[in-house]
């Protein structure tokens, strides 16, 4: 397949699409309902779909009786963190194995034109990106992803939950269920702005930010502290009127839903002629220029907020405006300071 023709590529191989980011339409004011009907499908697949009948498998197969879950128990702990690494292990191996390991589309598609095993850093653990992705995602990622699960499960059966049945509450629970990827999008950004800030970035945030060029391991490949507040995205069930299959849903798109969005790659080919989109690129630049895009293309965070980059040159140069204004700011109250101390 002719990547050029969704996009270009510059001396050093790095591709870009040629379109820019654009957010959902669902949030662009005034709305335009035939741009929003031509959305909703993208809204459920792949990506949706697949995370949720994830966490629909998971409660027929997996998760324990209530009467089980009411005690904890290193037993059952154990096996759902078995369940939930082989599943990583499957899902996350898959698109390493196709995209990087046997390279099926070479660099067709791809936003950084190297590969991250072509380089050593002593940044990593062994100075080898995939090792130290792998171990964090395995030894603190998967940990604290199923510590979660089973406190919000053990709550669920303990009636410190509010458990609604799809039988009984058809409607609340479809709505819910609706809005999970908008609660992830709003968890996330305020976690990402605050871990951000100079003192967390610099002991917790930067480990993710190793991976300048992220590949599929680098999705979970955090800090145990962000891994703690990444997936306290599941903690809004406590309040929320919701169900244990919509939490694991919740849990299942920041588990397995960090993939899209680290992947690497604008596009996943899956045939001669056919694509899945990532759309991993307004991340991909939160990775490349480190403070804009703290949020997804979803709801317009970023843009509201003034760190929105599309990709395109306006884009750039708005990034670009807002560094100077920064350096202007910080040089006058260093002057400011100098002309103080001056006085006294």
């Amino acid at each position: 397949m002719d990547d050029l023709k969704h996009g270009t590529r510059n001396k050093r191989g790095d591709w870009a699409p040629h379109k820019p980011v654009e957010y959902a339409p669902l949030f662009v004011f005034p709305m335009r309902a035939k741009a929003i009907l031509k959305w909703v499908p993208h809204y459920f697949f792949p990506w949706n779909v697949i995370f949720a009948a994830s966490a629909v498998a998971y409660w027929a197969w997996v998760i324990p009786s209530t009467e089980t879950m009411q005690t904890l128990s290193i037993g059952w702990a154990a096996w759902l963190y078995a369940v939930n690494a082989v599943c990583v292990l499957l899902f996350y191996g898959a698109f390493e194995m196709h995209l990087y390991a046997l390279k099926r589309q070479a660099n067709r598609f791809k936003y950084n034109g190297k590969f991250p095993a072509e380089n050593k850093s002593k940044a990593f653990w062994f100075e080898r990106q995939n090792v130290d992705n792998i171990l964090r995602t395995f030894l603190s990622g998967v940990t604290v992803w199923t510590a979660i699960e089973v406190g919000m499960l053990w709550a669920y059966a303990n009636g410190y939950a509010p458990w609604l049945t799809f039988t009984d509450s058809p409607w609340t629970l479809a709505i819910v269920a609706l809005v999970v990827p908008i609660i992830h999008e709003f968890h996330f950004f305020c976690v990402h702005r605050l871990i951000h800030t100079r003192l967390l970035y610099r002991w917790v945030h930067s480990v993710h930010h190793n991976s300048v060029n992220p590949s599929p391991w680098s999705s979970l490949s955090m800090h145990p502290v962000e891994h703690l507040l990444y997936f306290g995205t599941a903690f809004y069930h406590l309040i929320l009127p919701s169900n244990p299959i919509i939490m694991l849903y919740q849990l299942h798109y920041a588990g397995f839903g960090a993939i899209p969005g680290h992947v690497g790659f604008d596009k996943v080919e899956i045939g001669e002629e056919k694509t899945i989109d990532s759309h991993a690129y307004a991340h991909y630049l939160h990775h490349k220029y480190f403070e804009v895009n703290y949020g997804d293309a979803l709801v317009p965070l970023d843009k509201w907020f003034g760190t929105w980059h599309d990709g395109s040159a306006e884009g750039d140069a708005q990034m670009q405006a807002r560094y100077r204004k920064r350096k202007e700011k910080l040089a006058a109250r260093k002057k400011d300071g100098e002309a103080r101390e001056a006085a006294e």
